[in-house]
């Protein structure tokens, strides 16, 4: 299926926080949106409007060649322990469908926020945790051990001080961890190494629409340092590690052409993007974890990488699973032929992810996807449970079983998830679900989708051969 309208197309992207819950301290370091107006690419290709939404180890139990303790000092003033590697990690058995939620760092190093999400895990089919261990601040969540994080002060906000401790509760309930790490956009990290950042034709740093400052994907340090955070995340038990912000700046034309990429030695920005994943790859061969990552939702569509290096078959075929961002108040109208894509959750998603599936199929044996979908509001219908199980279900009618809700503030539509024991016989209130702008029983959509699905069968086998 073809996006049908591409001018004016609104682009699902990173899954950056909007709000938080120690608001002050999260103000300073995040985006709320980002508009920016892309003119026509070189190939000719319509205009594309991008829009962002937006330790209990003792030290005996280390290996004989792990450092010896240190020590963290938070904002607080409180001083923490750095991590401490167990010399058994935890092993986590991975759900046949992840059915997952986003947690930001602060929900996950809240005793009381953590308790909360694991209950409403237990509560219903809600299996994964996707945590926050460095975000788009720049900061690591905990009193991490790598090197350059300390250099550059990606410590001073320790927001998860017993990570550990988390990881053993979510073992004990049953809960797989999924470690995010969101990569270029860290201005901790060009505020104190600018050469690894990207350059203006003006001189110094390059900075965004926003006053932000990118890491540069050409960089090996920037390769290397995320490398060593990954591998720590390993060496405690996180199962799978997830990229996020793999790309390269999506700002207007006009901040983008005093762009100076260095190091790039010729390469597209498509391989760099590919050469930092082979890079994680053979960096992380030797461990027992799949590498994810996140991708716009266009890529699922566009065959050109939107000037930002992401590319459909590029990414997939060096992860285990890619995670396009197909949030339905992303697209703009007339995306996929529908005026107004944000009231249409069900159909933006089934018709994004048709796309993506049709590629991958064209491939081989590549990596699996599992789409981003929706649990918040932006702009008009208000999004509640009808919304999000809408885009559930699109996800399971192209025949994916898998997926994560994003909430920047980690708080989610319980009303939207089935009970963790499934649904008795005859039970009501049954779940509601909005397909072509209108709301109506789960149990009515299944009984047109098989009705539907057996005229077109009958139709088949009726055809001459």
């Amino acid at each position: 299926m073809s996006l049908g309208v591409l001018a004016g197309m609104n682009v699902a992207c990173e899954a950056t926080p909007r709000t938080s819950e120690t608001e002050e301290a999260w103000k300073s370091s995040l985006d709320q949106r980002v508009y920016a107006d892309k003119d026509q690419d070189s190939q000719g290709e319509s205009p594309l409007v991008i829009k962002q939404e937006i330790v209990h180890n003792n030290e005996e139990s280390s290996p004989p060649d792990q450092p010896k303790p240190m020590l963290a000092r938070i904002e607080s003033g409180v001083v923490v322990e750095r991590l401490q590697i167990p010399a058994e990690p935890l092993e986590f058995e991975k759900p046949d469908s992840v059915r997952g939620i986003y947690i930001n760092a602060w929900a996950a190093g809240s005793s009381t926020r953590s308790q909360h999400l694991i209950d409403l895990a237990n509560r219903t089919e809600v299996n994964t945790f996707v945590i926050d261990i460095k975000d788009a601040s720049g900061y690591v969540s905990h009193p991490t051990r790598v090197e350059v994080a300390q250099e550059i002060g990606a410590d001073q906000q320790i927001r998860i001080t017993d990570l550990l401790s988390l990881l053993d509760r979510l073992h004990e309930n049953g809960i797989y961890p999924i470690a995010r790490i969101v990569v270029v956009k860290d201005p901790l990290l060009t505020a104190s190494k600018p050469e690894v950042a990207i350059q203006d034709t003006a001189g110094g740093v390059w900075i965004d629409e926003k006053g932000v400052s990118w890491a540069n994907l050409y960089e090996g340090l920037v390769w290397d340092y995320h490398l060593e955070l990954a591998q720590e995340m390993i060496a405690i038990g996180f199962p799978e590690i997830q990229w996020d912000y793999i790309r390269f700046p999506d700002s207007p034309l006009e901040h983008l052409e005093r762009a100076v990429f260095t190091n790039s030695e010729g390469k597209t920005k498509s391989e760099a993007v590919s050469g930092f994943l082979d890079y994680i790859s053979a960096g992380t061969e030797d461990y027992q974890v799949d590498i994810t990552a996140d991708v716009f939702g266009a890529t699922t569509s566009l065959n050109y990488d939107l000037g930002i290096g992401q590319l459909w078959e590029e990414v997939v075929s060096r992860v285990d699973v890619i995670l396009p961002m197909v949030y339905p108040s992303h697209y703009w109208s007339g995306s996929f032929d529908i005026e107004e894509p944000n009231n249409h959750p069900y159909e933006v998603v089934k018709s994004a992810l048709s796309d993506g599936l049709e590629r991958v199929e064209k491939l081989g044996s590549v990596g699996s996807i599992r789409p981003w979908l929706q649990d918040f509001t932006l702009g008009d219908p208000p999004y509640g449970s009808a919304e999000i199980r809408a885009q559930i279900q699109a996800t399971y009618d192209v025949g994916i079983n898998e997926w994560v809700l994003w909430n920047a503030s980690s708080r989610y539509t319980e009303e939207a998830l089935f009970p963790a024991e499934g649904f008795p016989d005859g039970f009501k209130p049954e779940p509601m679900i909005r397909i072509n702008g209108v709301v109506l029983p789960l149990s009515e959509h299944l009984k047109e989708r098989h009705e539907s699905d057996s005229i077109i069968q009958d139709d088949t086998l009726s055809r001459p051969r």
